[in-house]
């Protein structure tokens, strides 16, 4: 690296650290827990954990944990093996509820949070980490206290029978996407993992069937090596579909033990308006997709290449179908809408209760259901209030991420005002200034002129102020 290298990146160091602090600050994010709730949680990291009436020991199941590289905030464990013609899969979910007493200042300070929030310079963990990261994170070789699902599938991938039960599980392995990916690629995976694989494509094509949303756009990604900042666009590996089909199958059935059960909170979504559905059709006609008559715009979805601009512009507008997501509580009756629109079926937050604070409570509804036996008390109390407490949280988690991106897009392209970039045109807003996409560095930002949605383009980098965390390309034309 040169000198000159060297200096621009301790200045943008600098200036992103600095601003994402500021970030921080407005969005009234805390930093550290308070002095009584980190002792708590120290406290309540030494309880034992032991096999008996309330939990089944389950340390014989060799489950392993799939995770971006480098996570410790382990909620999940897999595993799944061959029976018969169809399939078993184990799924093990860390029991946040062994550790954080209802009404206590562990739990208050997690109702205030909602979420882990996740920011380029690091994440603000939902729960202490002594538990989240330490006594409560299925970490390999520890006994830990889990939601244990067992699923018996057949040979389509199917559940014929559910259930779910507090256990003591113990990890095997500690595996990240990566790792998996490149085992399955290479022949050396284990049956458990090719078995992950073969049930996780059996499930995508349940989904497909039943008319599920899968928007294969890459993600916006900021990553920090030392003191240099980049942005990119990563593309989920195949893998992490698997996986997510499982959780997707577990949040599917603890929706339905919650809908015979008559109480439980659903993560929900509307269907599409009809009008909206109509102008995705003629936006998706006039940029050349083929649309059949009879087919949805999940198929559609799912057939979109985001490398190709109009694939990309289709795809942007096609997120305007799946708005509306929300928590719904209920008890005796079943809600209006007890549906997801994306996954097209009933369905559950229940897989991530280490960084989610709604899932420790859908998972003691559907142990509750599950046994024949009604919630706790401090279970059903608090289903009132968690749909505002998340989407209040929600709002939070936006929010720093939007500011985040645009922060460290700005202070990456400060320095190179009147540079021109290759673009895709991806949308236009009522004010006539579009969104476009630019692969390298990975942006999304705002431009003038005369541009054509769907189209490449070449543009022109105007304004790149980091105190307003503002970006602006112009492209060809009087605007410009």
């Amino acid at each position: 690296m040169t000198t000159r290298q060297v200096r621009l990146a301790d200045r943008q160091d600098g200036r992103v650290r600095s601003g994402l602090r500021e970030v921080r600050t407005e969005l009234e994010i805390p930093s550290d827990f308070p002095a009584e709730v980190a002792a708590a949680a120290i406290a309540a990291s030494h309880r034992h954990v032991q096999s008996g009436e309330e939990a089944r020991d389950a340390t014989d199941v060799p489950l392993v944990t799939i995770d971006p590289e480098g996570s410790v905030d382990l909620d999940q464990a897999v595993h799944v093996e061959r029976s018969g013609t169809g399939w078993r899969v184990r799924y093990a979910i860390a029991d946040v509820a062994h550790f954080v007493s209802a009404g206590g200042v562990i739990d208050a300070e997690a109702r205030r949070r909602g979420l882990t929030l996740y920011a380029p310079d690091g994440r603000v963990p939902l729960h202490p980490v002594t538990l989240s990261e330490g006594a409560a994170s299925l970490l390999p070789g520890h006994d830990r206290p889990a939601a244990l699902w067992d699923f018996r599938l057949d040979a389509d991938a199917v559940p014929i029978d559910v259930t779910v039960t507090r256990a003591v599980v113990r990890s095997r392995a500690q595996l990240s996407y990566g790792e998996v990916q490149t085992r399955l690629d290479d022949g050396s995976a284990d049956e458990m993992l090719t078995g992950l694989r073969d049930v996780g494509r059996l499930r995508q094509e349940l989904e497909r069937a039943r008319g599920g949303v899968d928007l294969p756009v890459p993600e916006q990604e900021v990553t920090v090596d030392g003191e240099s900042w980049h942005l990119s666009f990563r593309a989920p590996l195949p893998v992490e579909g698997w996986n997510a089909q499982i959780s997707l199958m577990t949040g599917m059935a603890a929706a339905d033990l919650m809908l015979s059960g008559g109480v439980g909170i659903l993560r929900t979504m509307p269907p599409p308006h009809p009008q909206d559905l109509a102008r995705v059709r003629r936006t998706a006609a006039a940029l050349g997709l083929r649309w059949p008559t009879e087919g949805s715009y999940a198929e559609l979805i799912r057939g979109a290449d985001p490398r190709e601009p109009s694939h990309l512009a289709f795809l942007s507008l096609a997120t305007t179908l799946l708005r509306g997501a929300g928590y719904t509580a209920f008890m005796g009756s079943e809600p209006e809408l007890s549906t997801h629109a994306a996954v097209a079926a009933p369905y559950a937050h229940v897989t991530a209760p280490l960084r989610r604070l709604v899932d420790r409570f859908g998972t003691e509804v559907a142990l509750s259901v599950s046994a024949g036996q009604e919630p706790a008390g401090w279970v059903t109390e608090a289903l009132a209030e968690l749909p505002d407490l998340m989407a209040s949280a929600t709002r939070t988690a936006r929010a720093l991420e939007r500011e985040s991106i645009n922060l460290v897009e700005a202070v990456l392209l400060a320095d190179r005002v009147g540079e021109v970039f290759p673009a895709a045109v991806v949308d236009r807003d009522k004010r006539n200034m579009f969104s476009i996409v630019i692969a390298d560095p990975g942006v999304r930002a705002k431009a003038r002129g005369e541009l054509v949605v769907g189209t490449k383009a070449d543009v022109t980098l105007v304004t790149a102020e980091p105190e307003q965390r503002a970006v602006l390309f112009a492209g060809p034309g009087p605007d410009s």
